[in-house]
């Protein structure tokens, strides 16, 4: 909101005055003809200030309606600059159709609830829509806005009622509150995640009344912060209370009947059965009241006075944004819906109904007169219906780009000033600006920067500052030009909304423990998890882990031993072996891992220490134009890219030659890290040579690299089977001569004939792909130049904190910010949902992936593809073709030659396209989910949104497994634990990258957690560095003490909470967790408050060395570890607290008994705790 001072001038013009005339008369219609670029959005915000700060127009809204959802996110952007956030909403369109079977996007859901929420709660919103979001019919406005509620501490809470509300509104119970639309209840604990809050709400009740109201953080799930009340709205568009669905199912039922009634007069059988079966088992639901993918469609046979989002106020503005545009995109969208409406229809998936679910362009004009109606266009061009009182033509033009080519700009900026005009330039960042205005000080053009524009535009002036412009204009009347980076440097600097709901679910602990799982326990073994069983030994209950081992051995590990248990992560490959109780074999697999960690660490260290002796070349500081280079990457560095950058260059800068590895994942933006490297090597004078393992890649990175360095005299070249003979001879040649700064080639980079006159640096894509061959001349070559090493497939945290100290390694592990999420549908095969993705992606130029994983039946799937959409140009490609064919179709594809590329699976790795952003996944529950997540990663590589269909058939049968795949597919969605799966399954194979094939097996016999835990403590003790941690004291006191089923009800929960209490090393920290399940949980029940003092206890007996703590009968006994007496001070103290209770026995005094006094195991735990703290405190 820093560009008032540009607004003003737009509001002072003669134009705009004339609407502000028409607004204050009160006149119904108006029009702004001839607007340019980002000047619709000084028209829009200059309304919205005009009616902000006059009562007389302040009457509701502004609904800005725009013609595609990219328009919409363009001028949400502009306005920005303009708008304070808080009133400013972007609306975005259901990217589905209604009667489309698959989950909604969750972050979607959550900016239309946020711009419902806002028409209620703000004075004077403006929501940013696309015409695809007002198309769809919406339920009664009073019936969406009485299901929202407030909850604060005046109000009483009837359990029962609030479920059955919540679930009404479209929320989801769950165990453990993470995500939005999620609400859990425990005992008289409720969790709520509203979907429009940034943290979820923890309410405490005492009986029905509110005790008290938290916001707590998901990730932790402690409470932050008391709050006095907060607002639920609903998880869901379509609602359907108690007294309308009765109705509503008399009038679905009768329209059931009638139309398969008509299907079968016309003989048509087969879709009368697939109406009645499909349309069954959602009745079903419907009855129950359960929310289901597809409901929307049922609308009308529920609601008949179906509205707009133009009728939910009374009373507003209307602004279309190039109406004749408006019109002719809604035309579209109708037309394409009902093309697949007819064919639905007749297959006997739909009911006629659906098609009320769509207003036309008449109907939202009828409901725009109700509101003051604003057309704002570049051209004359009207729209049916439109009849303003009073058309403005605006005296505006576009200014002309000039491609980065500043002498040109110099000319114009000074004619301007010479003119007496204004010159606004804006640009993305702060240090654009700064260097921005440096480089029109080269030019002898004079400019000042300013954060924030206010009144510096005048006469002469030339301002640079920095906002979300995305097109300039030029005002000849108020003698004012804005330039974006769009004209000065011909391309926009790419920029989104703030991340939202979908986005920012967060990937809990992947050793989250499910019965069935299975488990390492590092004694006995592999096993399979049974869950928690309360058993009463000895008239005491305590809680057992049960593992279920070979045959039917069973083991019962007591929670205090939690910490000797993994849950077991080897691979997808299958289940892994279960041990035997008792047997050796165990031990003996062990043993062998050990001593190949132990090898492998050597190995590592040698290589390691040998490195630092080699002396490699000083690369010097950054230069000026490496600044300017960096600065013009078209995106927003994460902050993990920021640091891999800093520590290539310091190990660049460094007198040892760099061998850095760079992980990250598709897309996250490892190849800039790489490209900077090389722009830094180049500055000194070195050659780069940039190795990859496919001819494709060696195409797209050339491509890559050549956009990169446009404007900057680097030479680059390509080396690969695509050159002719000639070609290559001459690039080799040039080489050598040190004509070329960049090579990009594959192995045959690594050929003897290849010479360079003064390498530098080497980049190295996916290392795992070479040869032996390949990876030993590489390694020929890290004793001398610096290398930097890329790999996509992540390495784990857990391997890479293990190999601190022997591997140089950056992680790059957050997603970039202009990426969108990618809009996963797991759905039910069928033509016309795969004709509707292709159309889709096709309609805004893109290209589609379509995998099928079978060679023998891939032409005839390319043949029905083309009977669904016999428009689009289809390639197939797959990895038994002859290798230069299929390299001349993958670079076609490329090139845009091709529409939709049917392909198996060859292009999980490498393939690169920006402009591919629709996958369809045929047969998906076949593949692993690693697979379909490394697939998923090749679309959505642009800010664009991106969208993955994996689909299944559905009248196959499917084994168990591949049901249970497709349900963590589902889950996968969502980024829920089927997303840990492949990630963690993923990270595996990453680790058998970096520490080489040979290891994968071993990580498989033991679990990922052990081998890394081996790993480690190899290092550490091959560096010197192991300590001697105090063995673990034994308490045996036949007290209650655990987590009751009464209290945590929830098994992975409890089990978590185990963990959390085994690895406790301090009172406070002992403090901290109890204090934490109070506030999850409520008051904790007694045998919980033992269970902590227990840990509290065993924390200091470590400290002070008991081995072990019993109590027998009235009689506690302690033993101190062998050699350790109990200190004189202590006993001396002891004595007089305990006057004649207690005896040091044992050889040097190492055994204490002393006889207890107290009423209840309460009383007792206290006393226990005075003894050893008194222990403790003579130790110190």
């Amino acid at each position: 909101m820093g560009m008032q001072g540009l607004l003003q001038t737009v509001t002072r013009s003669h134009d705009f005055t004339q609407l502000r005339v028409g607004l204050r008369r009160g006149m119904p219609e108006q029009a702004a003809i001839g607007l340019v670029g980002s000047q619709k959005a000084g028209y829009i915000a200059g309304l919205y200030h005009e009616i902000k700060q006059n009562p007389d127009l302040r009457v509701g809204p502004l609904l800005v309606v725009t013609y595609a959802a990219y328009q919409a996110e363009r001028l949400y952007t502009d306005l920005t600059a303009f708008i304070p956030s808080d009133d400013l909403f972007f609306f975005p369109p259901q990217e589905v159709y209604v009667y489309e079977e698959v989950t909604r996007s969750l972050d979607i859901l959550r900016e239309r609830m946020l711009g419902y929420k806002a028409l209620v709660e703000n004075p004077t919103p403006v929501l940013v829509m696309p015409i695809q979001a007002l198309a769809e019919k919406l339920i009664p406005p009073d019936v969406f806005f009485s299901a929202s509620f407030t909850v604060d501490m005046d109000i009483r809470v009837d359990l029962e009622d609030l479920v059955t509300r919540l679930v009404l509104m479209g929320y989801e119970r769950v165990d453990l509150v993470e995500s939005p639309t999620q609400f859990s209840i425990r005992g008289g604990i409720v969790d709520i995640y509203p979907l429009t809050e940034e943290k979820p709400y923890r309410v405490e009740l005492f009986d029905d009344e509110i005790d008290s109201i938290r916001r707590f953080d998901p990730k932790t799930q402690r409470s932050t912060e008391n709050v006095v009340s907060f607002r639920v709205v609903p998880a869901s568009e379509f609602m359907i209370p108690k007294a309308v669905r009765k109705q509503g199912l008399v009038t679905l039922r009768q329209q059931i009947d009638l139309q398969i009634r008509r299907l079968r007069r016309v003989a048509n059988i087969e879709g009368a059965v697939e109406l009645e079966e499909r349309l069954a088992a959602q009745l079903e639901k419907l009855e129950e009241g359960i929310l289901f993918e597809g409901i929307e469609q049922h609308k009308p046979y529920f609601y008949s006075n179906l509205v707009s989002v133009l009728d939910y106020p009374k009373h507003g503005y209307v602004i279309f944004d190039e109406p004749a545009r408006i019109n002719e995109h809604l035309r579209s969208l109708l037309s394409d819906f009902q093309d697949s409406y007819k064919t639905l229809l007749e297959k006997g998936r739909i009911l006629p109904g659906v098609v009320d679910n769509y207003h036309d362009w008449q109907s939202i004009i009828d409901a725009a007169r109700r509101h003051h109606i604003l057309y704002l266009a570049a051209l004359s061009k009207r729209a049916p219906g439109m009849n303003p009182t009073q058309t403005v033509n605006v005296q505006a033009r576009p200014p002309e780009t000039f491609y980065g080519k500043f002498d040109f700009l110099k000319e114009s900026t000074q004619a301007w000033q010479q003119d007496g005009f204004s010159v606004l330039m804006v640009v993305s960042t702060e240090e654009r600006g700064h260097r921005l205005v440096e480089t029109l000080k080269d030019y002898d053009v004079v400019s000042t920067y300013v954060a924030e524009v206010n009144s510096q535009l005048r006469p002469g002036n030339v301002l640079v500052s920095i906002g979300n412009l995305q097109a300039g204009f030029e005002l000849p009347q108020m003698k004012t030009v804005v330039l974006t980076e769009n004209e000065i440097y011909g391309r926009p600097r790419h920029t989104r909304r703030s991340r939202t709901a979908e986005e920012g679910v967060r990937i809990t602990d992947y050793g989250a423990l499910r019965e069935g799982d299975y488990v390492v326990h590092i004694n006995h073994g592999i096993g399979r998890y049974l869950g928690v069983q309360t058993l009463q030994v000895a008239g005491v209950h305590k809680d057992y882990l049960v593992i279920q081992y070979a045959g039917a051995d069973k083991l019962y590990v007591p929670t205090e031993q939690v910490r000797l248990l993994q849950k077991y992560i080897g691979s997808e490959d299958g289940p892994p072996k279960l041990y035997k109780l008792g047997g050796g074999e165990w031990a003996r697999v062990k043993k062998k891992v050990k001593e190949s960690v132990q090898e492998l660490a050597e190995g590592l260290l040698e290589l390691y220490a040998q490195r630092r002796l080699v002396k490699g070349y000083e690369f010097s500081p950054d230069t000026v134009w490496q600044g300017e280079f960096e600065d013009a990457f078209p995106y927003q560095p994460t902050p993990d890219q920021l640091r891999a950058i800093e520590e290539v260059k310091k190990d660049m800068e460094s007198p040892r030659p760099m061998d850095r590895l760079l992980c990250g994942d598709v897309g996250y933006g490892k190849t800039e890290v790489a490209i900077r490297a090389a722009f830094k090597a180049i500055m000194d004078g070195k050659q780069v040579a940039v190795l990859v393992p496919t001819t494709i890649l060696a195409q797209q990175h050339y491509r890559t690299f050549l956009e990169r360095f446009e404007g900057y005299p680097a030479i680059i070249h390509v080396l690969s089977r695509f050159q002719s003979s000639a070609e290559q001879a001459a690039s080799l040649e040039q080489l050598k001569m040190g004509k070329v700064d960049i090579i990009i080639g594959t192995h045959r980079l690594l050929s003897s004939d290849v010479a360079f006159k003064d390498l530098g640096l080497v980049v190295v894509d996916e290392e795992q792909r070479f040869g032996v061959a390949q990876k030993e001349r590489l390694k020929a070559l890290r004793q001398s130049v610096d290398v930097l090493t890329l790999t996509a497939t992540p390495i784990p945290r857990t391997l890479h904190m293990s190999l601190v100290g022997v591997r140089d390694m950056s992680l790059i592990e957050t997603p970039p910010e202009n990426r969108f999420p990618i809009r996963t549908y797991v759905v039910e095969y069928n033509d016309e949902v795969i004709r509707e993705a292709i159309h889709r992606e096709l309609a805004r130029q893109g290209q589609i992936y379509f995998v099928y994983n079978r060679v023998q039946t891939i032409d005839r799937m390319a043949s029905h593809i083309m009977e669904i959409v016999p428009e689009a140009r289809l390639a197939v490609a797959h990895g038994q073709m002859e290798e230069s064919r299929l390299e001349k179709i993958m670079l076609d594809f490329l090139h845009g030659e091709y529409d939709i590329l049917l392909c198996t699976t060859i292009i999980e790795t490498g393939m690169d396209i920006s402009n591919v952003n629709t996958l369809i996944v045929y047969d998906a529950e076949h593949m692993g989910l690693a697979q379909l997540y490394q697939l998923r990663g090749r679309v959505g590589r642009t800010n664009r949104v991106a969208y993955a269909y994996f689909t299944y058939r559905r009248d196959k049968l499917l084994s168990e497994t591949a049901e249970k795949r497709l349900q963590a597919i589902k889950e996968f969605t969502e980024l829920g634990s089927g997303f840990k799966i492949a990630m963690r399954d993923l990270e595996i194979r990453g680790a058998g990258n970096l520490l080489g094939p040979e290891q994968h097996g071993f990580i498989a016999s033991v679990g990922f957690e052990l081998y890394c835990r081996l790993l480690e403590e190899s290092i550490h003790e091959l560096k010197g560095e192991t300590k001697q941690e105090p063995p673990e004291p034994v308490i045996d006191l036949d007290i209650d003490a655990y987590l009751p089923d009464s209290y945590v009800t929830d098994a992975a929960q409890k089990v978590e909470l185990y963990k959390r209490i085994a690895a406790i090393g301090s009172e406070e920290e002992a403090s901290g967790v109890l204090e934490e399940i109070e506030d999850r949980f409520g008051e904790a029940p007694v045998p919980t408050y033992n269970l902590l003092a227990i840990a509290r206890i065993r924390v200091v007996a470590r400290q002070v060395g008991i081995g072990s703590l019993g109590r027998r009968g009235d009689l506690v006994i302690i033993r101190m570890l062998s050699g350790l007496n109990v200190p004189e001070a202590a006993a001396r103290e002891l004595s007089r607290a305990f006057r004649g209770k207690i005896r040091i026995l044992g050889s040097r005094n190492s055994q204490l008994r002393v006889r207890s006094s107290a009423r209840d195991d309460q009383e007792f735990l206290g006393e226990l705790e005075h003894i050893v703290t008194t222990l403790q405190g003579a130790r110190a």
